[in-house]
């Protein structure tokens, strides 16, 4: 984000992206052939059925900046304590929308934090044992949470935090994960449109691709970051059922990854433009604790997102994401219009 002296510089990343694009075409061609059964009794399939869900978490996009040389560190998070996300699901397809709404009491605070906003939309696509998934996702308006270290006689509660109102960060990205095991239920764990029977777990591994924008407007200053970070997870997914209905899903994933970055900087009228590029460390984990049955599903879990990399010798910026969640849904059955028009389609496509 605009500090100088980066470690590595790679001027060449085009080889990188025409693997990258192989990557995601070669299982949509190859997807007909390769998909191998599963055991009827472990996983149960409602993917015929209106797969409806509301989830309330309490994740924020925290960023901290940490100085080496003993300097006070820079922490900054946006004013939505409480995200709400609704979703739908029907044979293969899926979106959900998520949003920061006013009436939790923890999103109202703006005299003292300012004013945030959020706004998350996601579509995926889950043929066989590949998922692919699509996102675009905005936060606008953050505060420094660590005030304190840079105004002396700041008092906690009752004045205003430091605020960065025009502060904002933008991701269009894309996902590609393949679930190893067929006889465990990714999209139990995630979207609920199956049911695990049996007790199963998996190697899933995920390819994350983005094209982030994070900008802030101050009166003398103006910082524009284009980046494209890409990194590869080696996750495991366990899922232990505890009897017919009740489940419990712990999961870690370790990953590493390339951030290639575009920055331009203008101060006082002058500008500065620089190109970097950054090797990134991510570890992702949570816990899941689940009821399924063939109409109501509902659940609590922890997930924790930490990435973080080296701007340069002096400084490193991490990019926290450590909340608690709740979800609970229901399955409808779907139109019977709906129903021979997916089966007309699905017989001519071979899905």
């Amino acid at each position: 984000m605009g500090l100088r002296n980066p470690r590595w510089n790679l001027n060449s990343p085009k080889i990188l992206f025409y693997v990258l694009g192989l990557y995601c075409l070669c299982p949509i061609s190859l997807q007909a052939q390769l998909i191998p059964k599963k055991d009827s009794t472990a996983i149960v399939s409602f993917a015929d059925k209106f797969v409806f869900k509301l989830n309330i978490d309490t994740q924020t996009d925290t960023y901290l900046f940490q100085d080496r040389l003993g300097g006070p560190d820079f922490r900054l998070a946006p004013n939505n304590n409480y995200s709400l996300f609704l979703s739908l699901d029907y044979q293969f397809l899926g979106l959900s929308l998520g949003f920061s709404p006013t009436f939790f009491s923890g999103n109202k605070d703006d005299d003292l934090k300012g004013e945030s906003s959020f706004t998350d939309f996601r579509f995926r696509v889950a043929i066989g044992q590949w998922v692919q998934g699509f996102q675009y996702a905005k936060i606008k308006g953050y505060y420094v949470e660590n005030t304190g270290d840079y105004l002396s006689d700041w008092v906690e509660g009752q004045d205003p935090y430091i605020q960065l109102n025009n502060l904002s960060n933008t991701k269009i990205g894309m996902s590609t994960s393949y679930v190893f095991n067929p006889n465990f239920s990714f999209r139990n764990v995630l979207y609920q449109t199956e049911w695990q029977k049996k007790s199963a777990g998996s190697l899933i591994p995920t390819l994350f691709y983005s094209y982030d924008i994070f900008d802030v407007a101050l009166e003398n200053f103006e910082s524009d970051e284009r980046s494209v970070p890409i990194r590869l997870s080696l996750g495991y997914y366990y899922t232990w059922v505890i009897n017919d209905n009740w489940f419990f899903a712990p999961h870690i994933a370790p990953s590493l990854g390339v951030r290639f970055s575009w920055d331009t900087t203008n101060l006082d009228g002058n500008t500065l433009k620089e190109n970097n590029t950054y090797f990134t460390r991510n570890l992702e984990g949570g816990l899941q604790l689940g009821y399924a049955s063939r109409r109501l599903i509902f659940g609590a879990g922890f997930v924790f997102d930490v990435n973080w990399y080296s701007e340069n010798t002096t400084a490193t910026l991490e990019n926290n994401k450590i909340y608690a969640l709740v979800y609970v849904g229901y399955r409808i059955n779907a139109p019977k219009f709906l129903t021979k028009a997916y089966s007309k389609i699905e017989e001519k496509l071979g899905l």
